[in-house]
Order: structure tokens, then C-alpha cells, then sequence
């Protein structure tokens, strides 16, 4: 049984691939700090705890688990921080990355799956959001993971380490098993924090500008199911292993729901009223963020199974009670 790598594998979307990877036949070892990860998260291989920081405890993890490729989710992802801090996301994400792919190249590894983002594309200039989209990002978070993506094209070129850099939208949802979910300390992701107020852990969920050029004048995006991006991944690595080029992605369901639309979903799936608070807008926020995924379903046959946005909150209300409930395993 072939080994994957997996950095960040005690984490949200890291988690989910783990499983997807075993499901496939793949053993995943996850590599992960656990600065942000949960080690209960790892369910379905081993669990090793390091930084990519350190260099000498990834050799040693490669060399024992000798896998065949790797899959690179370990990052900073707090945009807002990254504006303030941008030295800790240059120093983790950049610094880190570069670490892993020497040690992959040093090891004879030439298949890489990298976990990238939309924010590496800035703000729209048209819409739906394609791969060649003019990449220009606008905080230093969507800074590092596009330094990341250059990174990779020039390993391509110089060691031969083929990568597939999947930029994906708003993941969202959990494991439909309820095996695994989203758990963020702090919370910033907008149906979780949703989820809080129909739990009454949250007072009320604030709506950032409601005066938008949308129908209903708040944002829209594309949310993405967990499980969904997680099978995009195996994809991406098998298309690797049978020899593919490198290759960029949009992992995305092509259609955006505001955040009313999410609110009023909530509610529907939840059977609970929802405090809403109305905010001013949040500085650097497009009104539209939607993405096609047209070449990924074309050419790697990725077909998403959970696109529906009642599917979605359904599966993260789920794994929220259970949360609220205290169980995780």
C-alpha cells in the first residue's frame, strides 16, 4: 500500500483528505504541529508531530514512511492576520514550503499536490473566476500561497517535481460519517460561526455590509463541501502517479450564495431562529467570488457530490452538535 504524506493532516480540510486517501487505497501520514490541528482528527494512519521548520524531523519522517508523494496543506490562513503579521505568514508558509520541497526533492519525491487558494488571484476582473485569472493577491496570506505556486513551477522545471496546485474557494461542511470536522480556534469562517448563533454559543452573527451591488446587498461565495475538495485531492494525486505535468486547478461549485441565503438556510436545516446583527463592510471584501472548476471536471473527471447548500449546513450541523456535545471521536 503506497504511503502519502500529508502536511497538515491533523487539521480541517487535512483531516478529510486523510480519509479520502485511505479510502483509496492510500496509507496517509500526517505531519502536522498541532499548533492548529487536533491529534483526534488523525483516524486513518499515523500521526507524526513536527514543523516543516525542522528540517532534520522531516528527513527523518520521510525516510521511515518512504511515501510517493506528498499532499501540502500546512499553512497559516487568518487573512486578516496576515495583514498585521505578515512576517509570521511569509516565515511559515514560505519558509516551510520551501523546506518540504527540498526534502522531497533530496528524497527522490516528484509528486506534490499543493493546497492553494483564490485569494491568490486578488479582486475579480471578471467573473466566474478561471485559472488564467491575472494572479494578483491583496494580503499577504494569498501573497505567500501564490510565492508557493512559483516555487513549485520552478522545482517543475529544475528537479522535475510535478505538482498540482489546487485553488479552492470557501471549503465548508463535514465528514458526512461524522468522523471529522471543522474546529478553529479562533472561528472565522462565516457557517460555523452561523451554526454558534443557532447553537446560542454565539449571541448573534454579525453581517459584514449589506449594501452591496447583490440581489439581497450581501456577499456572495462559493462554498465548497470538505468531502468534495478532499476527492478532488486523490484525483490530483493519482493524475500524478500515472505520470500527468503539473497543472492549476479552481476547485469551486461555480454558483455563490449570499450570506443571507447561508443565514436562511441555517435556519431551515437547523429548525432555529438566528440573531442577525447588521456591521459596516470589512475592508477589502468583493461583493462576488464565484469560481469555475470547468478544466477540473473536464480533465481529471472530478464530480462534486455535496453541491447543494442544504448538503453542506446539513453535515456541519452534524458535527457542530456533537461538538457542542462534547464528543469528537
Amino acid at each position: 500500500m503506497s504511503t502519502v504524506l500529508v502536511t497538515g493532516g491533523a487539521g480541517y480540510i487535512g483531516s478529510h483528505a486523510c480519509k479520502a486517501l485511505a479510502i483509496a487505497g492510500f496509507t496517509p501520514v500526517a505531519y502536522d504541529n498541532l499548533e492548529h490541528g487536533h491529534a483526534e482528527a488523525v483516524r486513518w494512519g499515523p500521526l507524526e508531530q513536527g514543523d516543516l521548520a525542522d528540517r532534520a524531523r522531516l528527513d527523518a519522517v520521510i525516510a521511515q514512511h518512504k511515501p510517493v508523494a506528498a499532499m501540502h496543506f500546512a499553512a497559516y490562513a487568518y487573512v486578516g492576520e496576515s495583514v498585521t503579521n505578515p512576517g509570521k505568514y511569509y516565515r511559515n508558509n514560505v519558509g516551510g514550503s520551501l523546506n518540504l520541497l527540498e526534502a522531497l526533492r533530496d528524497h527522490g519525491i516528484d509528486a506534490c499536490v499543493f493546497s492553494s487558494t483564490c485569494a491568490t488571484y486578488g479582486v475579480p476582473q471578471h467573473l466566474p473566476l478561471t485559472e488564467d485569472h491575472p494572479q494578483k493577491p491583496i494580503n499577504p496570506y494569498g501573497a505567500s500561497k501564490l510565492v508557493v505556486e512559483r516555487m513549485l513551477a520552478d522545482f517543475d522545471a529544475a528537479h522535475g517535481l510535478r505538482s498540482m496546485r489546487l485553488r479552492y474557494f470557501n471549503a465548508a461542511g463535514a465528514d458526512p460519517d461524522g468522523e471529522t470536522g471543522e474546529v478553529h480556534d479562533p472561528e472565522t469562517h462565516l457557517i460555523p460561526l452561523v451554526l454558534d448563533a443557532a447553537a446560542g454559543t454565539r449571541p448573534a452573527i454579525t453581517v459584514f455590509g449589506t449594501d452591496y451591488a447583490t440581489p439581497d446587498g450581501t456577499c456572495i461565495r462559493d462554498y465548497i463541501h470538505v468531502s468534495d475538495l478532499a476527492d478532488a485531492h486523490v484525483l490530483a494525486l493519482r493524475a500524478l502517479l500515472e505520470g500527468a505535468a503539473s497543472a492549476a486547478y479552481n476547485l469551486g461549485n461555480g454558483k455563490g450564495f449570499s450570506v443571507r441565503e447561508v443565514i436562511d438556510c441555517a435556519q431551515r436545516v437547523t429548525g432555529r431562529e438566528i440573531a442577525v446583527s447588521e456591521g459596516e463592510r470589512r475592508p477589502g471584501d468583493p461583493p462576488v467570488l464565484v469560481g469555475d472548476a470547468t478544466r477540473i471536471r473536464n480533465e481529471l473527471h472530478w464530480l462534486p457530490k455535496l453541491a447543494d447548500l442544504d448538503a453542506i449546513i446539513t453535515t456541519a450541523w452534524r458535527w457542530h452538535t456533537r461538538l457542542d456535545a462534547g464528543i469528537r471521536g
